[in-house]
Formats: structure tokens, sequence, C-alpha cells
């Protein structure tokens, strides 16, 4: 399973050195966007305060360590947003010693030249200690920042128009995805080198076969839903019968016995950089033996480590652990919640099935993580002191695949799609809502109609939520581009629940109440509050204003019409809807730069970092509430 091609003629290298989205128009294009989002989340989350400017219009200022300051167009929105154009950042030549509370004074020199600032790098380096970023910090978050934009130059050079992409399907279109929208540092993907990246990121787009491996069940675990109770039927639905019997062939003539093994895929980079290293005595034991790759092409989807069967779109989904550090964690598989997901679908889908509402009426999709492998370290998974990347370095999940889950006629996309502009700076959003035929207005109200009843349901009835964040959250259209329902993925690490005792979680089986995480019912609301309306609407909704004509207050009172619409069909979860208030006046900002320029930075922990919490931000579906402070 090698890194590199098994060649390495003048042609390999030549592929590995050929860089074209590396040019000054296009790394110039995609800093200055960069840039305008740094300064807009850093705002956001009062890492930074610029200081709005007396007179029209909506300039304000920044100044910087070195005694410049940053001038720039920034329009305010929901929860205290802010949103900046590109072009308008310029840097001033000086500012006057500033005001005696240490704020930036007024701009010093009336007739200096400003010139364009684009550069999100250099911006870290010269205010650094407007940041507090201490050295070993700002280190790491160069280079991560670095490979974000090495990443978004690349999609910048290679993307497709706004009517190209509403064609794709939905694994095809992951590839095209620009990333967390609310985190800065969203591709910093650190320990994949620029090889790695240019095989096995979404923005690659080349699909691959993944190779397999046995591991003796002296050290390693299945678990699987009623219907993949044992590991040979999961293997007679993944594996031809073909691929079966070489596995086997190949551990017979070491003398081994193949119903003492469990197979799984193994990422090639993961087998290289980490299980050779760190599993080194369990392969020399002969417990973990190297097979060879199926034949199914599967593509890498927007979280790196899952990939889509391309070849057979009605095999699972896989995920793979990966450890790589990357938008806050490391992106391995833990191994408790890996045994405990196909118990958590299997609860999850039972509330579905057993609700006429979700099942009969929403329509709503849950993509079970349905099978899993897991393999133990005998060291790392036994010292609790250990950083959490040890424990979570080899196992597999086998999710259910979509397409054989869509009714005819209905195609899929994930909610990031929505946000996604095309070079030529038309949203896809406004692509889908022109081909719908509707009015942007009445296209809205279908998509809350389709995304909002099952997860508020899901909150009031069972006190539990999804992370309904772009990436996990699918949105299901018609054959005519209009929203009818929603898919959800990602179970065992994004499910929680309330810590509050609701009878409706005593069917709980004792291993998913040990799995999931639990939360008060004043923050378990947050999963959607920050997941869905502040990590995505928040960005949708200026973004509608802008395409559509949809002004931004007039796009949350239909969110919040959508909500009040479901308070009105279940009256009866009165105390529910007040347990569980998302209408709440404020709520807790929740911060994940921050977490990633204060609280962890790059240090190794036991445990997973969480976003941090700073203060509070107005709530633009409390009634009360403006879109702006």
């Amino acid at each position: 399973m090698p890194k590199y091609p098994a060649s390495h003629d003048s042609a390999d290298f030549a592929e590995l050195l050929s860089t074209p989205e590396l040019n000054r128009e296009v790394w110039d294009r995609a800093a200055a966007r960069l840039l305008a989002k740094m300064l807009g989340q850093f705002a956001y989350e009062e890492v930074i305060e610029p200081v709005a400017q007396a007179g029209p219009g909506d300039t304000h200022t920044l100044g910087l360590d070195d005694g410049k300051t940053l001038v720039f167009s920034a329009r305010r929105g929901v929860y205290g947003s802010w949103h900046i154009a590109p072009d308008s950042i310029l840097e001033m030549p000086g500012r006057d010693s500033g005001t005696p509370d240490g704020e930036p004074g007024p701009i010093s020199e009336p007739d200096a030249v400003a010139v364009p600032f684009r550069d999100p790098l250099q911006f870290l380096v010269r205010a650094r200690r407007l940041l507090d970023i201490d050295g070993a910090t700002l280190g790491h978050l160069i280079r991560e920042i670095t490979t974000t934009l090495t990443a978004d130059a690349r999609l910048d050079h290679t993307a497709l128009p706004a009517a190209r992409l509403a064609d794709l399907d939905y694994a095809e279109l992951e590839g095209h995805q620009t990333g967390h929208p609310w985190l800065v540092a969203n591709k910093g993907r650190l320990g994949f080198s620029a090889a790695d990246a240019a095989r096995h990121t979404p923005e690659a787009r080349k699909p691959l076969t993944l190779p397999w491996i046995a591991v003796s069940t002296r050290i390693a675990a299945y678990r699987g839903v009623a219907a993949l109770a044992g590991p040979e039927r999961l293997y007679a639905q993944e594996l031809d019968p073909s691929v079966r019997d070489s596995f086997a062939t190949v551990l017979r003539a070491r003398g081994l016995d193949p119903d003492s093994y469990l197979f799984l895929p193994v990422h090639p980079w993961q087998w290289d950089e980490w299980i050779v290293p760190v599993f080194a005595p369990a392969i020399a034991a002969g417990d973990i033996v190297p097979l060879h790759p199926d034949a199914d092409l599967r593509l890498a989807q927007q979280s790196i480590r899952t990939f889509s069967n391309v070849a057979r779109p009605d095999r699972h989904t896989v995920k793979l652990p990966l450890s790589i550090l990357n938008t806050l964690v490391w992106r391995g598989l833990p191994t408790e919640r890996t045994l405990a997901a196909p118990a958590v679908t299997a609860w999850v889908h039972g509330l579905r099935d057993q609700d006429a509402f979700l099942r009969d009426t929403c329509g709503v999709i849950l993509l079970g993580e349905v099978a899993s492998v897991t393999v133990e370290h005998p060291l790392y998974d036994h010292l609790p002191e250990a950083p959490y990347q040890f424990k979570e370095i080899l196992g597999a999940i086998w999710r259910e695949p979509l397409q054989p889950r869509l009714a005819p006629g209905e195609r899929a996309r994930t909610l990031a799609s929505l946000l996604h502009t095309d070079p030529q700076g038309r949203a896809f959003t406004a692509e889908l809502v022109a081909r719908s035929g509707l009015t942007p207005t009445t296209w809205l109200t279908r998509l809350f109609a389709a995304m909002l009843p099952p997860l508020l349901h899901f909150l009031y009835r069972y006190g539990t939520v999804f992370s309904p964040h772009g990436e996990n959250a699918i949105v299901v259209f018609d054959e005519h581009d209009v929203p009818v329902r929603l898919a959800i993925k990602d179970f065992v690490d994004d499910v929680n629940v309330s810590a509050r005792p609701l009878p409706e979680h005593e069917s709980m089986p004792e291993d998913v109440r040990r799995t999931l995480l639990t939360e008060e019912p004043s923050f378990l609301i947050q999963f959607i509050h920050s997941g869905l309306f502040v990590g995505v609407f928040r960005f949708l909704s200026p973004l509608c204003e802008e395409q559509l004509g949809v002004p931004e207050a007039d796009f949350w009172s239909l969110v919040r019409a959508e909500i009040l619409r479901h308070h009105a069909r279940f009256p009866e979860l009165k105390e529910r809807f007040e347990m569980f208030d998302l209408l709440t006046p404020r709520i807790e900002r929740l911060c994940l730069n921050r977490n990633r320029l204060h609280v962890d930075g790059y240090r190794d922990r036991p445990q997973r970092p969480h976003a941090a919490i700073h203060g509070t931000v107005p709530n633009p579906l409390h009634p009360a509430t403006g879109v702006r402070e």
C-alpha cells in the first residue's frame, strides 16, 4: 500500500510537481476572499473590534500592530455578524496614536494614498498582538491558513458555473464545495503533503479503490444493526464473491483461519502514516494482514474521511479514520463511539419509524451508520492521559447510501451547496430558484418547510438533536429543484440528547445512553441555532437579499413562521416549546475560531475540544429583535 506511485518515472514526478492553480491571479483572488472572511468571522467572535467611521456609509477601520490601519466596508447582519466586501479592504499608511482607552483614532493623513490589502497571512503577522496569539499558535496557524488558501486556489482554478453544478449528482457536487463558512482555517489538513492533497481531498475529485485489511477478532470487534447482525451479511452486500474468496485465500496461504478475521477498508494514507508505524507489533504477529483493494471506485466527500461508492451507489458509504488535524479536531474514529454506532442508528431509526409525522408527513431520511469494525490499540486505548488521536486510529463505519432512498425524480444536495457562488458571482441558490419557477419567497418557504419540521419534532418530542450543519444536512429536491424533504447523517458523532430526563428516553438502550452526549435543554437548542441558523442561515440570508431580492428581515420572518407553524400543529407540546426555547431574546455566542486562537491552539489533549463561548448575541427569531444590532 505505497504512499506514492509504484513507478517513479519522470511522468509521475511531473504530475506531483504540477501546480497550475498556484498562479498570481488565482492566488490573489482566493486570498482576498479569505481575508474578508477572516476579518468578518474574527469580528463576529469579538476577537477584533473594528471601529465604525462617522458619516454616511458602512466604513470601518482596524488598527494593526505596526501603526497602519485597514479600512473596509462592512455590513452588519443577524446575530451581530459582519459581511465584508473583499475588494473594499484598503491599507492606510498610518494613524494617530489613538484614544486614551487604546482604540485606534481617526486616519491621520487625509491625503495619504490607500492601497489594496489582500493578504491574510500578512494580516496574521501584523496583527498578532491585536489577535493575542502566542508564537507557537501563530506558527502553526500560518501553515494551516496557507494550506487552506492552496485548496481554495485549486477550487477556484477548476470552478464550474452554477448552471453546470446544478446538473451534478450528489457525490460529484461535494468536490466543488468551499468548506466550512464560519471556520477560517477550514481546509488545513495538517499531516497531508502536497501530493496527498492532490490525491485525497474532495476538490481533487479523484475516485480511488480502497485497500482492505484483515484483522483478527482477538483485537477487532464487529457491530451491526439487526439486518446486518453478522459480518458475513455486510460482506455479502459490500464485496463481490470473487473478492471475498481472494481475501480468504490470502489468509489461508499464511496458515490463518478466515473465520477468525474481520475485513475492513483502510485509507491508503492512514495505512502508511499511522497504522503500520503504530500497529507494527500486530502486523508482525499476523493479527493484521494486508489484503488488496476491491474493484469499486469511491470518491472522497466533504468530510474527507468519508467515501461514496460511485461505481456501486447501492453499496454503503464508508467512513474511515484519517489522522489529520482539520477544522479543530483530529479526524479519527473514537473506539467507543464506533462500536456504538449501529446501536445509536437502531434507536434513532426506531424513533422515526414509530412516529407517523416523521415517517409519513416529513419523510425524513436518516442515513444510519449500520455496521462498524473497531480495532483497539493494546496500549493507547488504556491510557486516559494519552492524546485522543492515538485512540482513533483504526476502524470503519458503514453508512446507508443515499441514492436508493430517493424517490423517482428526486435529487439531493448538501445544505452547504446553497452557500456556493460561482466565479461569475452567481449563487447556486439563485440557479435553483430560477429552475424551480417559483418566486424566491415561495422557494425559501418550501426550503424551511422541508428542513425544519423533522428537526423541531426530534427536539421537542424526543429531546434529541442532530447537528444540522451544512455537511450533515442534505436537502432533497423534486424534479423541478423545489425542496421537498430532509436527509440527515452522522449520528454517533453529532446526536445529543437532553440531560433532563424525558419519558421518551426510557426506551433508550443502555449502550446508547452511555455513548450519546447530553446537554441541558437551554444548551441543547444550540445545535440548531449554531449548527443551522448561525452556521448556515447567517450566510444564506444576506446571499438571498443580494441575489434573490429577499430582505434579510423577511428571510428570518419565514424561518420564525415555520417554527410557529410547528408549534400550532402540536399544541400538546407547549411545555417542550418552553423548555427548548428557540425564540429566546438572546443566545450564547459559540466561537469556533477562538478555540484555535486562544483555547486549544495546536496542543495535544486527552479529549476532543469543543467550541468556546463568548458572550451572547441577539436572536433574530425573537419577535422584538431586529436583523441588526
